[in-house]
């Protein structure tokens, strides 16, 4: 029944929507979990939050912010594996919502042959960032589970980004001081200290 139900979205997959990732946020109400909030790119201001595990969470903010980890994570070996094969993924699909979960599909290209592989929403969407590729829902699934943020909600969420950066002090520390927190910061994992030493280090290259 699931198979078939998961079949007919596919089937109905026509009128579909170019999604980006417009952020990544703890969840306030799964402990452990984040919210992953896509949008549409046409500019409409309709997000749809998904909610992710940490471990995905951690592996797309890695992306998002091109760190390099310090040993290859699950979605860079799958990369590695399907450069090896000449696997090249062409998009990513959120077909269907179902009881709060949704079912995606990895769209993938070997040689002539179009294969289209299952996958949970996190993961297609980690892929996807990797491969550069396009992220796609449906109008169906935008009406049903989309929020609309204005241009004060998307203010607030500016600003709370901008104190959570002032809660680390970097102004002591010279550039290359603060290049070397942040290598340490990758190779310990801390992907988010690693991203404000990064967005420091930037900042000063600008004002000078």
């Amino acid at each position: 029944m699931l198979l078939f139900s998961i079949n007919r979205a596919r089937q109905s997959f026509m009128n579909k929507i170019r999604i980006k990732i417009a952020g990544l946020s703890y969840s306030q109400t799964r402990s452990g979990a984040y919210a992953l909030i896509l949008e549409e790119e046409d500019g409409n201001h309709r997000r749809l939050p998904v909610i992710i595990g940490t471990a995905e969470a951690q592996s797309i903010a890695i992306q998002l912010e091109n760190l390099k980890p310090y040993r290859p994570l699950t979605h860079d070996l799958f990369v590695s594996m399907a450069n090896s094969f000449r696997i090249e993924v062409l998009e990513v699909n959120i077909i269907k919502l179902e009881e709060g979960i949704f079912y995606s599909e990895i769209v993938c290209k070997r040689e002539h042959a179009i294969i289209k592989i299952d996958s949970r929403t996190s993961d297609a969407v980690a892929i996807a960032l990797r491969f550069h590729a396009p992220i796609y829902v449906t109008e169906e699934i935008m009406d049903k589970a989309a929020m609309v943020f204005d241009d004060e909600n998307q203010t607030v969420e500016k600003d709370e980004s901008e104190t959570k950066e002032d809660t680390y002090n970097f102004q002591n520390l010279t550039e290359e001081e603060l290049k070397k927190k942040m290598d340490e910061a990758v190779k310990n994992e801390e992907y988010e200290l690693a991203s404000l030493i990064r967005d420091e280090l930037k900042k000063r290259r600008k004002n000078k």
